[in-house]
């Protein structure tokens, strides 16, 4: 057997992806100890090409980490001027006054911004301190030490053909060793997943919840365009029992971010995430400030929504979760940037002390002792019922049950206990044949579009001869189980159209997967039924080209 030879270059701290997690823990360590040696991995073709967020960003943690961020030309040009929450019906709309929501709902003091640019600025920052930031490298594999602790990872195989053989242009990886090892993937990375499991992180923890967000950037007509304006809805198109809510932005230079989350959770397999999206664009409240516009960017992905009670272990032996790798997002705000940032900053400050020590390889304890002394603890606990209330009482008992939860919390620190999320989303949907199928309008075209279409819109781009990126544990299983059960969701539930039932005269049924058009959304590895598919990174720089989202 042929035995593989890689470089390797050892750091002081590896960290795996380059979003707000990451990036923030690179600067931070910077700022501590200029002399360590920091390097960041990211699988985009660039920092920013696999960031997608809605977003309206909290500053609080951009605050502690730069404090003069505004004179060193962060791209938050936006500040939220006015706020906006809706429950729509088909075809009308409830407007509920301001003075009703929680003060944590307020946008006073954000900013509507586009997280990819934001993140293409912090690595400006990270740079400019001495990181080194290598885009373009996929972590494809986690090493471990003897003593079973996390020593690194391999970054950068290239050159793999379809049937496994090495093409003429093949590059081994590269080994990259550090003292300690930050994972900052983003949601359900395939690191942190093993990680996750192979060190049981989630033992006594609630099981992680997921929403699946698609988002379109638009311009718009200027006589369309409220900058500033922020419009948060619920209800319509998704139905009583159905989670989850959409957001319209209004941005500088005439850009409008719109996007609906669909939470993962849902039962009915004939549930069409993406076009729900593409109708929701049609009601009366939404479609006059498309109307003339033109969309510009399409891009979709998975959000951790479990929050206070689903958050993991933190730390492992070599390293530590950061972000939205352990899934700090507070679902009622919408928001999770803030707090990636936050417990990256906790993290680098526990690997620096950790290193001035002269520790290397072993617990990061004082990490998750700063977390749940933090802010990010505190946003996180005081929200902690929304989710699971929703889930278990639907749009009006859990909108008011979690209302009444967020004003007890804010008004006297304590809510009504702390509630359970129960079982993951993949076990939620029910057989096909007992849900109510779901007929959706064709897309005109203007105002709503076809899958493939949109997909052209992402930027994504894989190649053809390579070892596709979603993993069948069992190969009959789409059309021996899923598609007789649930008529095989995995058709719907990608917002890429990635994977087809190819129905031919004469010819059984066939399950076909499009690993081109796949943008990294991870819903796939999360939502289906059989937990038979897995998400792993295919080569680097591959996957969407964000601009501007």
């Amino acid at each position: 057997m042929e035995q593989l030879r890689r470089e390797a270059m050892e750091y002081d701290v590896v960290i795996v992806g380059a979003g707000p997690a990451g990036l923030s823990a690179a600067i931070r360590l910077k700022q501590i100890d200029p002399q360590l040696s920091v390097c960041i991995l990211e699988k985009g073709s660039e920092v920013g090409a696999h960031i997608l967020s809605g977003a309206v960003i909290d500053p609080v943690a951009l605050n502690e980490l730069i404090p003069d961020w505004k004179q060193r030309g962060a791209p938050l040009n936006t500040p939220v001027t006015e706020d906006r929450f809706y429950i729509l019906g088909p075809s009308g709309a409830l407007r509920l006054p301001n003075a009703l929501m929680p003060p944590l709902m307020n946008n006073h003091g954000n900013y509507a911004v586009s997280l990819g640019n934001v993140c293409r600025w912090l690595a400006q920052q990270a740079e400019a301190s001495g990181v080194e930031i290598y885009p373009g490298f996929a972590c494809s594999e986690v090493l471990y030490r003897e003593d079973g602790s996390v020593k690194g990872v391999v970054a950068g195989v290239m050159g793999i053909a379809k049937d496994g053989t090495k093409k003429p242009d093949y590059q081994p990886g590269m080994e990259l060793l550090g003292k300690y090892v930050l994972i900052a993937e983003g949601v359900r990375g395939s690191l942190a997943k093993e990680i996750i499991a192979k060190y049981n992180l989630s033992e006594g923890r609630e099981p992680q919840k997921f929403g699946l967000g698609m988002k379109e950037l638009w311009e718009v007509l200027p006589e369309n365009h409220r900058q500033g304006q922020v419009t948060h809805t619920m209800g319509w198109p998704l139905g009583a029992r159905t989670g989850g809510g959409a957001f319209m932005y209004h941005l500088e230079d005439n850009l409008v971010s719109i996007g609906l989350v669909v939470h993962l959770n849902y039962q009915n397999p004939h549930l069409f995430p993406y076009m729900e999206f593409q109708r929701f664009k049609h009601h009366p409240v939404i479609e006059p400030v498309l109307k003339g516009g033109r969309r510009i960017a399409y891009g979709a992905r998975a959000i951790t929504e479990g929050g206070f009670q689903s958050v993991p272990k933190l730390y492992f032996p070599g390293g530590a979760l950061i972000g939205c790798s352990a899934g700090f997002v507070n679902v009622p705000r919408i928001k999770g940037s803030h707090n990636a940032m936050k417990t990256g900053m906790m993290a680098a400050e526990a690997a620096a002390a950790a290193l001035a020590a002269g520790r290397s390889g072993d617990e990061l304890r004082e990490y998750e002792e700063a977390y749940e002394s933090s802010w990010v603890y505190e946003d996180l606990k005081r929200v902690k019922n929304v989710k699971p209330m929703w889930s278990k009482l639907g749009l009006a008992g859990g909108l008011a049950l979690g209302g009444l939860d967020m004003w007890l919390n804010q008004l006297f620190g304590f809510g009504l206990g702390t509630w359970k999320h129960g079982k993951p989303d993949y076990a939620a949907l029910k057989p096909a044949g007992q849900a109510k199928p779901i007929d959706y309008p064709k897309p005109d075209g203007v105002i709503s579009f076809d899958r493939l279409t949109n997909v052209a819109f992402s930027g994504t781009s894989h190649e053809e001869d390579e070892p596709v990126h979603l993993r069948l544990r069992n190969p009959e299983v789409p059309i021996g189980e899923n598609l007789p059960v649930y008529d095989e969701p995995a058709q719907r539930y990608c917002p890429a159209g990635v994977y087809e039932v190819v129905m031919e005269n004469g010819k059984p049924p066939r399950f076909q997967i499009n690993h081109q058009n796949c943008v990294h959304c991870k819903t796939c590895d999360i939502k289906d039924p059989a937990q038979n598919i897995t998400w792993v990174a295919p080569q680097g720089g591959e996957g969407p080209n964000y601009p501007n989202m």
